[in-house]
This record gives structure tokens, C-alpha cells and sequence, in this order.
């Protein structure tokens, strides 16, 4: 067999490779889905065959790294503006939808007050935050988590940002932040719901639910990347997390389903 002869085959069995197995899809999602979405995604596989690899980090810094042509195919947002940033500079859109303008909402989150079990501070509650012996709360960087702004309007809301300002512990994502309180970097988190539920800060800590009325509503966006050369396969993940199996998984494991 001559050298075209080989170069012929060796396309032809390329072509014979399905396009999932030989470029995964790219998916950029907000820190607080790092306990939520790889499990998620392997069920995705499994009913699709086609492979899909997340990379976890700040809302802010995900978007940024999409600016400056990241190779993503999907971004899942933490809130809506990050996704509508990108939308209005034509590197983003939302999938088909009605309103192309404008994210696809696919889950809503969760702030909560998370300390470990053996805490001298008792449990976890509002009457914490006023407590002057909370020396170190950790929250994710209000720069670049929306989990973080939420921390912050909530501390305002309950008058105690200007004294527990000197006090914040700030990550720069929510998964970081969880980590802090966990390891004892800071005596408490304002966290999502979504860490406090994993199975690793179940084990070692409690959480208390902050009331919905401290913050704005975190809505959290998607939209898929105007580059991505996957696009139906990128169209096709954010059907299966909205789809209604995938919004009762959702909901077990600390954010609001859309439906």
C-alpha cells in the first residue's frame, strides 16, 4: 500500500469515529455545580454517547477566559449577567430560544450559612452572624462570584456588612470559599446549597438556609458559545439538564429547578 493508499484508509477510519469521541464537549460552569454536574454528565454520556468534560471556576472568570476565545461549546452561569455580557458582544446566544437575547434560566440558587459540626460557635443560624465571637466568615470574591455578591447584599441587608467586613475570609469562587470554612480557614461560610449538600461538607458540617428575602434571586444562565463547532451536541446537554428528570436531580442536590 503506497502512501495515498494509507492516508485514504487511515481518513476513512476517522470518518468511522464518532466526532463526541474525538473532541469531548467543552462545557465552562460556575463553581457551585462542581458537586452537582459530573454526575450529571456521565449520565449524559451514557444516554447519548456523547462525552462531555466541565471546567469549574468563577462566573466572572469563566466568561472573561470566553472573551478571550477559550475554546468552550456551553457556559452555565451562576447568575444572568455574565452570559448576557457575552450575548450582546455576539460571542454567545441562547440556543433557539424565543428570546434570543437573553439567557436560558436552568437552575436557581441557594444561600446558606455553613459551619463544621465541632464548631465552639453552635449551629449555624442568623443570631451566628451577629455573634462577635465569629472571627472569620468566608464568602467567594463579590467581584467575580455571584454567590459572593448575594453574601455581601445579604450581610447589608441585615446591617452587619460594615462590621463583618473586616472579618471576611474572600475566595475567589463559591467552591473555594467551602473549602475555607471546611478546613478551618474561616469559622463559618456564606455558601450555595449546592456545597453545604455534597457529601464531604454534609459529613463534617450543618447549614442554615438564609432567608430568600437577604438577596437578590441567583438565577443561573446558559447560553451556548457562537463558536463552538458542536453545537447541536452542546444544544442537546442543555435539553437534558432542563429536561424534567434532570430538574428533580437538580432540586436533590441544593438548586431550584426552572419547572
Amino acid at each position: 500500500m503506497n502512501l495515498k493508499q494509507t492516508l485514504v484508509s487511515l481518513a476513512a477510519l476517522l470518518a468511522m469515529v464518532p466526532a463526541a469521541a474525538q473532541t469531548p464537549l467543552r462545557v465552562a460552569a460556575a463553581a457551585d455545580l462542581e458537586p452537582v454536574l459530573p454526575p450529571l454528565l456521565e449520565q449524559f454520556r451514557q444516554a447519548t454517547g456523547i462525552h462531555a468534560e466541565a471546567t469549574f471556576q468563577a462566573s466572572a472568570m469563566l466568561a472573561a477566559q470566553i472573551q478571550n476565545g477559550a475554546p468552550f461549546d456551553l457556559f452555565l452561569s451562576a447568575d444572568l449577567g455574565y452570559p448576557k455580557r457575552l450575548i450582546d458582544a455576539g460571542l454567545a446566544d441562547a440556543a433557539g430560544t424565543e428570546d434570543s437575547t437573553s439567557p436560558v434560566i436552568y437552575a436557581r440558587g441557594t444561600l446558606v450559612l455553613w459551619t463544621r459540626k465541632d464548631s465552639p460557635l453552635g449551629p449555624p443560624s442568623l443570631a451566628l452572624l451577629r455573634s462577635a465571637a465569629l472571627q472569620r466568615l468566608a464568602i467567594a470574591n463579590p467581584d467575580r462570584a455571584p454567590y459572593g455578591r448575594a453574601a455581601v447584599a445579604a450581610l447589608r441587608s441585615l446591617n452587619l456588612y460594615d462590621t463583618l467586613k473586616p472579618r471576611l475570609v474572600t475566595a475567589e469562587n463559591i467552591a473555594q470559599a467551602a473549602q475555607f470554612a471546611d478546613s478551618g480557614n474561616a469559622d463559618a461560610g456564606l455558601i450555595s446549597l449546592t456545597s453545604a449538600t455534597s457529601p464531604r461538607l454534609s459529613a463534617t458540617g450543618a447549614y442554615f438556609v438564609l432567608p430568600r428575602d437577604l438577596y437578590p434571586p441567583i438565577e443561573q444562565g446558559a447560553v451556548l458559545i457562537t463558536a463552538t463547532t458542536q453545537r447541536a451536541a452542546a444544544h442537546k446537554l442543555l435539553d437534558f439538564l432542563l429536561s424534567t428528570p434532570v430538574q428533580a436531580q437538580l432540586a436533590k442536590r441544593g438548586l431550584t429547578p426552572v419547572h
